[in-house]
């Protein structure tokens, strides 16, 4: 099963309240009570998105959170590579692979390629998107010969 982690997940309910949000800079603790996400979770999510330079940092008594980019420029994939890494969805698709059976592997280069279109559509949504609940750039997919429907479900 393809799944993202709940920290994943939360990081981008937390994007899209800061996105939402219409002051310059929003808190931890406003985030934790809008989210209704715990406090110390909000801040593990807002220092990962910090290093991932997606968030900025303000200190001081009226400091906070604020997104550094458009939420148009931000795209799920960007999300999911500062929680998660770069998608990878079997070791071989992996830039960092070496795998002993990589010289006689039949499957290796399509697991790449179907990684590579995984990526692609998720480059393709973005926060705005995901804000307004509709995948608008997004076109059903084919797999393996088989469509399918990539599709948002608000939790």
């Amino acid at each position: 099963m393809l799944r993202i982690s709940r920290l994943t997940d939360y990081g981008t309910v937390v994007l899209v309240a800061m996105l939402s949000n219409k002051k310059d800079l929003i808190s931890a603790s406003e985030l934790s009570e809008i989210t209704d996400i715990n406090f110390p979770t909000v801040s593990k999510i807002l220092k990962i998105l910090y290093k991932a330079d997606i968030v900025e940092s303000v200190r001081g008594i009226n400091g906070g959170y604020k997104l550094i980019k458009n939420g148009i420029d931000i795209s799920v994939a960007d999300i999911i590579d500062a929680f998660e890494g770069p998608i990878a969805i079997t070791d071989c698709s992996s830039h960092k692979c070496h795998c002993k059976h990589e010289s006689h592997c039949s499957t290796g280069l399509a697991w790449q390629d179907i990684n590579e279109s995984i990526r692609s559509l998720l480059k393709k949504i973005t926060l705005t998107d995901m804000q307004n609940n509709k995948n608008k750039n997004v076109l059903p997919a084919q797999f393996a010969g088989m469509p399918i429907n990539i599709e948002h479900q608000v939790k």
